[in-house]
């Protein structure tokens, strides 16, 4: 190669990573499995907060030893957005990496929560004090689908037109006695909401190594057949939830055939509703 095409190659390279680098504080997509029966569309919106956005997502069918699978995930970073961009580069490659995925999903994706926030706390030279939420959801072949939580980033179903929340809020007043039994303490100073030692208000979380003898990172697994009742996934971050009800979202996401559209709106809704925290969200349409 020539030094002037070598120069150019260069700058080439150096703006496509820059481009890569750099997060907007909107960013909308959309995409469907090979049928194009299944379809998703996600919204992240940044929040008011001064600092960078800190939600990351995954959205995409990928094909895997004959199965067609649909990866989906919202990951709520606190405290800078280096862990939350390390789960959406390692945790789903770490749960498919699992021998016994395909026999007990379960299992295999409790352990590799596991194994994923002890890289993560082992890299916290590089990935910081911070930490982040995960909801997870695999769709096997269209027909089972598998959501895991830590936190309180949410999965709620449609069925017949009913919200039905698949995960649970992981929060410090819920799970007193797993951080009192730790060393821990859960207090509303300073503040408005319970939080862990003080500081932070989810009892479950990767990273915030600093206080990760108080936490826990193990998720709750729940899994589901998606039957002809089963209309639409939505998976959202705390800026959403903390000013709607799963109903809410529900009814809103239902009022549009198009899964982007329905999480546009959902993020739109959310900031009319004064929702000051990042707000990301991923929308699934089953019918």
């Amino acid at each position: 190669m020539s030094p002037v095409l070598a120069g150019l190659f260069n700058i080439f390279v150096l703006v496509a990573l820059q481009l890569v680098a750099a997060r907007s504080s909107s960013s909308t997509g959309k995409g469907k499995n090979h049928e194009g029966s299944i379809k998703y569309g996600f919204s992240l919106v940044k929040g008011k907060a001064n600092h960078p956005m800190e939600d990351y997502h995954v959205a995409k069918f990928a094909q895997i030893k004959d199965n067609e699978l649909g990866l989906f995930a919202i990951y709520d970073g606190h405290l800078g957005d280096r862990v939350p961009a390390y789960l959406q580069k390692h945790l789903f490659t770490n749960i498919l990496r699992e021998e016994e995925f395909w026999e007990d999903p379960t299992l295999s994706i409790s352990k590799a929560y596991e194994i994923t926030d002890q890289e993560i706390l082992s890299n916290s030279s590089d990935l910081g004090r911070g930490g982040s939420t995960a909801v997870t959801a695999i769709l096997i072949n269209g027909r089972r689908l598998w959501i895991a939580n830590v936190g309180d980033s949410r999965a709620v179903l449609s069925r017949k037109g009913q919200a039905l929340q698949m995960t649970i809020d992981h929060e410090p007043n819920m799970e007193r006695g797993s951080i009192e039994n730790r060393g821990g303490f859960v207090s509303n100073l300073p503040g408005d909401v319970p939080r862990v030692n003080g500081q932070l208000a989810v009892s479950r979380a990767f990273g915030d190594k600093s206080l990760k003898s108080h936490l826990r990172s193990d998720p709750d697994v729940q899994n589901t057949d998606i039957d002809v009742d089963t209309e639409i996934l939505i998976i959202a971050s705390d800026g959403l939830w903390k000013v709607m009800t799963n109903q809410d979202a529900v009814d809103i996401a239902r009022r549009s055939k198009d899964p982007q559209k329905a999480a546009k709106q959902l993020t739109a809704e959310a900031l009319k509703r004064d929702s000051k925290d990042d707000i990301s969200c991923v929308v699934v349409k089953f019918r």
